[in-house]
């Protein structure tokens, strides 16, 4: 992890909130690994989907973990550095997804509908677009708060025993690419992507915007400062709803490049801060891909997916409920008379 000399008032108010995280159950940890160790089948036969169940157990602080009341909540967002010409669709298009994740007709909404999910859709800055990065700081510091607190309030309003986090906003892998190369350093060519799937012109301009914002930001700033100054108000949003999950031991499943950027922020912060998350798969993005790396966290699913909505970590939570149930639901040898 990048090492931050400066830490600003959003870095205290945020590290304030993450000393009283809890930490996960071991014992409940050690209880699923060791019953998976002897259920009916060779030992190791389900590799990480074990690993998985453990993990759950865990966070739920149960021996007996289960996925019965999955929520995904999808922030939403514009972003002033829209205007520089970096996503291959105008920043109209995210109201215009907006009203279709309500109504139910876009594909988080599909998806969540298919795998059994509650569906929260949030609107965290949406015909107020954040400061163009490339010149001025994302966010204020009031509105940093702001974004944040409403992104804990919409984990507080959920009873949910597992959460995936997902986003929608026209050009938010530029400030997502950003706070990235902010945090980690390195030629901001490595950490951008093309997102909507722009061309190679496009893309170099890109990159030439992320390098512009990652160079006003002071070197040494704190990785959540880095987050104020270079995210969008659902990247920031994603940040308060993965600290209040972490505060009510829910269990998260990690969405892609947009997602896992905001959480990395916070790894920095305070390592240990995403123990409470899993990746659900890896994007294209090739920021992502590093960002994993950089956190540990291997992901469940590589499918080229690249949507966002929290649509990459839909399609792995239906692994998180097998995982659990094939475990618990599974005789042990004991207890079927047998011996290995």
């Amino acid at each position: 992890m990048r090492r931050c000399s400066v830490t600003s008032s959003m870095d205290e108010f945020v590290a304030g909130i993450l000393s009283a995280a809890p930490v996960a159950d071991g014992a409940a940890h050690d209880a699923v690994a060791t019953r998976a160790s002897n259920v009916l089948r060779p030992a190791g036969a389900l590799s990480r989907l074990d690993a998985v169940a453990a993990w759950l157990a865990s966070w739920q602080r149960t021996a007996r973990p289960a996925v019965e009341n999955p929520a995904v909540i999808v922030f939403a967002a514009d972003h002033g550095v829209a205007a520089r010409g970096v996503s291959a669709y105008p920043a109209e298009v995210t109201a215009a997804m907006l009203r279709a994740l309500r109504e139910g007709v876009a594909t988080a909404a599909a998806l969540a509908r298919a795998v059994g999910a509650e569906l929260r859709v949030v609107d965290a800055g949406v015909g107020r677009p954040t400061g163009d990065i490339t010149c001025e700081p994302a966010l204020t510091v009031e509105r940093f708060r702001e974004s944040f607190d409403a992104g804990r309030a919409a984990v507080r309003e959920l009873a949910c025993d597992l959460l995936v986090l997902g986003e929608m906003g026209i050009a938010n892998t530029t400030p997502a690419a950003a706070v990235a190369a902010g945090l980690f350093g390195g030629p901001a060519e490595q950490w951008t992507g093309r997102g909507t799937g722009i061309d190679e012109a496009a893309w170099r301009h890109k990159v030439s915007v992320v390098e512009a914002a990652r160079a006003r930001v002071p070197s040494g700033a704190g990785p959540i400062e880095i987050l104020r100054q270079l995210g969008g108000s659902e990247l920031v949003a994603i940040a308060g709803a993965l600290v209040e999950a972490r505060l009510r031991s829910i269990p998260v499943v990690l969405d892609g490049f947009v997602v896992t950027s905001p959480a990395a922020a916070l790894e920095a912060l305070h390592p240990g801060a995403l123990d409470h998350c899993i990746a659900g798969h890896r994007s294209p993005e090739p920021g992502h891909t590093l960002l994993l790396e950089k956190l540990g966290k291997e992901p469940l699913l590589d499918l080229d997916l690249r949507l966002g909505e929290g649509s990459g970590a839909l399609a792995a939570l239906p692994l998180v409920g097998l995982a659990a149930a094939a475990v618990v639901e599974v005789a042990t040898f004991q207890e079927w008379g047998l011996t290995r």
